[in-house]
């Protein structure tokens, strides 16, 4: 993926308020650019169970649903052995016969599930499903395209996440160096003591008592402001 589409693909996830939103809209623009698909699902795996991340207009709940709860069809395949799985013909299909029947009772005729490949994940898959029987075939490069630009927006995605979680410890951080400062600061006048013996003082207060030592602080910070003179371990 080059920068220029990185790029687009972050400006995307941000206006659209978020990465389901924007998958939402490429479930639905798959169905409009697949010849034969008449619904679209991702499949992910998300704290060690599969779920469907997004899914198009006129998408039968049970679809996916009944896939995982089974531990078997055309997505649960994909995204577990990162292989394409075509079913053109649900009638004739014996591999699944659990969801085979659900399928047909919903009126899908045709299956086509594609792998998704996530950068430090596993388990991802771009569903489509038909209304006839082998409608599916023509549109496997379109649909393979497509699952490439699922990727490419779950990667980015991440990576977005990762660097907000980046900026949100470094802010944590620097909030607990400055609250720590203040404490320190505070007994160094209240006590006459130096920073080094302040600091050690807090460390050993904040052991005993089994307190974090950012979270000591800022009782002793508040305390201060407040004009309680009582210092940390003091009753």
């Amino acid at each position: 993926m080059s920068p220029e589409t990185s790029d687009t693909l972050e400006m995307a996830i941000v206006r659209s308020s978020g990465l389901d939103t924007l998958l939402r809209d490429l479930t639905d623009r798959a169905v409009e650019a697949v010849p034969g698909a008449a619904a679209c699902s991702i499949t992910v795996r998300r704290a060690d169970r599969l779920l469907t991340l997004a899914g198009s207009h006129g998408l039968p709940s049970g679809l996916d649903q009944r896939q995982y709860e089974n531990g078997s069809g055309p997505c649960v395949r994909a995204a577990e052995t990162s292989g394409e799985q075509y079913a053109p013909d649900l009638e004739a299909e014996t591999r699944w016969p659990g969801y085979t029947s659900y399928a047909l009772s919903v009126g899908v005729r045709c299956v086509l599930a594609i792998p998704i490949a996530v950068d430090g994940e596993r388990d991802a898959a771009l569903n489509l499903y038909g209304v006839e029987t082998g409608s599916l075939g023509p549109g496997r490069d379109a649909a393979r395209a497509f699952a490439a630009r699922v990727g490419d927006a779950i990667n980015v995605a991440l990576r977005v996440e990762r660097r907000q979680e980046s900026a949100t410890d470094v802010r944590a951080a620097l909030l607990s160096r400055s609250v720590i400062d203040q404490a320190i600061g505070i007994l160094m006048a209240r006590e006459r003591i130096d920073a080094r013996i302040a600091l050690d003082r807090l460390r050993r207060v904040s052991q005993n008592h089994n307190v974090k030592l950012r979270d000591l602080c800022t009782d002793l910070v508040a305390r201060a402001s407040s004009g309680d003179g009582r210092g940390p371990g003091r009753n």
